[in-house]
Order: C-alpha cells, then structure tokens, then sequence
C-alpha cells in the first residue's frame, strides 16, 4: 500500500488497497493487458468497465495469482501478486467468472472445506447465515455438480465472504441472479464497503456499475482508457454507459 500524495503537498493521504503499474500480460500473439496503471484506495466499491474481451477477467486473475504478469507490477494489500501470490489469496475473497464449486462435494461440505482451508472459527454460524440470507438452505446437501448456475453462484459468493475479507474482488458479481436477488446482494455490497472494506468487481453491466460503484476504469482491447469517479460523470449530466461508449468509440480520445 502507498500514500497518493508526497510528504508534505497538504493533501490528506488515501491508501491504496490495490496498486497496479504498468501491468501486461501477453497470451502469444493477444496482448490481454497492455501497460495497464491503476489504483483503488480503501473503501472503494471500484467497477472495473469493459466489453466481452477487453482483459477485465486477465486482470482479476493477475491480481489475485491465478496467472503470472508478463510485465509491470501489481500489490494487492501491500502483497506482491507474483512474489506471494498465496499470501494475497488467503488474505482476499474471490469469485471468479465460471463458478467452479468441487463437483463431488455438497453445498454444506464445499464451505466446511474453505472454513477449515481459512481457519475460521465460526464456520458453522457464517454457514448458516449466507444459506439463509442467499435464501438456499435447502441445497445444503445437494451436490455441486447438481445445483443450478445460480445458485452455484450463490455458493461461490458465500464462499468469497466468509472470513469477512478487507478486499474482496468479483468478476461479474450479478450475472446469473435474477433481479430479486441481485437488489439483495447489491445491498449487500454497498453495506459491506460502508463498514470499511473494498469491493473491486469486473462488469459490461454498466447500469449496475453506475448504480453501486464509487470509482471506475474503462478497459478495452487491454488498454486503459480512462479511470475515474463516478459521481463526477453522473454529476455532469451523463450516464455511465454513454460515458463509456464515447470512450470505446473514439478509441479513447474524448
């Protein structure tokens, strides 16, 4: 983590939770991320903006270990995401784009395995909490392999929270709920970020990006195309997603 401002500009000093510099990642001849430069400081729920394509999955992945940078750097909680990429992942939560609970085990066991994976002392009362606030208690004996995508993605988000990270980074947080439980879940967030924590989600649903999220950077094509916040956009008279096409269009020369 560092301070935004130098010693003594008279600017009060914002932590950054993740840092990100010149970030590349290059798969043959795509290039995913192209010199990607960004940060989001504590508190944030930070929207990470991009259409199908554009490197937003390559960089939760980057910054969570899952694959290694092919240039630039990148510290998540003061963690170098390739000199400890273990050490950021046990201290953030997750949920990735595919929902991948272990087939054989059953909803019940799959979060008894993070508990005891993460050490956390309560299991039993955080269990039962998001099987009842995610509303599928009735799955808890079920399968993995038999559970519907949404309600994996249930599971996936219950596993993400239950040790109660400081950052928690979300690849398309909303995409296979339906709308009730998506207004439950976006409460969640914005209550979860008002208690001090950092949520970072990568989304193309650019209503719920405006709706939810403090700050944002556009990616396209892996490049950085503007990053911001979303009040100063909103404020302006635009919406989010005219903001963000203007920029996809010109190539982002606005």
């Amino acid at each position: 983590m560092r301070c935004e401002h130098p010693p003594g500009s008279g600017d009060a000093c914002v932590t950054a939770i993740l840092d990100v510099r010149d970030l590349t990642k290059v798969y043959g001849d795509t290039t995913a991320l192209d010199n990607v430069t960004l940060s989001v400081e504590e508190g944030a729920l930070f929207g990470l903006l991009g259409p199908n394509g554009s490197g937003k999955t390559t960089m939760i992945k980057s910054l969570t270990g899952q694959v290694r940078p092919s240039g630039g750097s990148a510290t998540v909680l003061g963690r170098d995401v390739v000199a400890d990429p273990v050490g950021v992942r046990s201290q953030v939560g997750i949920i990735p784009e595919q929902e991948t609970p272990p087939s054989f085990l059953t909803s019940e066991e799959y979060l008894h395995l993070v508990g005891a994976i993460r050490k956390i002392p309560d299991i039993e009362e955080q269990m039962t909490w998001w099987f009842e606030y995610l509303e599928f208690g009735e799955k808890r004996d079920v399968l993995c392999k038999d559970l519907s995508r949404g309600t994996r993605q249930k599971l996936m988000f219950a596993q993400a929270f239950l040790h109660r990270p400081v950052l928690a980074l979300i690849d398309e947080p909303l995409i296979n709920f339906d709308p009730i439980m998506q207004e439950k879940v976006k409460d969640f967030l914005a209550d979860y970020v008002k208690k001090g924590n950092t949520i970072f989600i990568s989304t193309h649903i650019l209503e719920i990006a405006e709706e939810i999220c403090s700050g944002f950077a556009v990616l396209h094509k892996g490049k950085l195309l503007s990053t911001g916040r979303v009040a100063d956009v909103t404020e302006g008279g635009m919406h989010l997603g005219d903001y963000f096409l203007s920029l996809v269009r010109a190539g982002g020369h606005v």
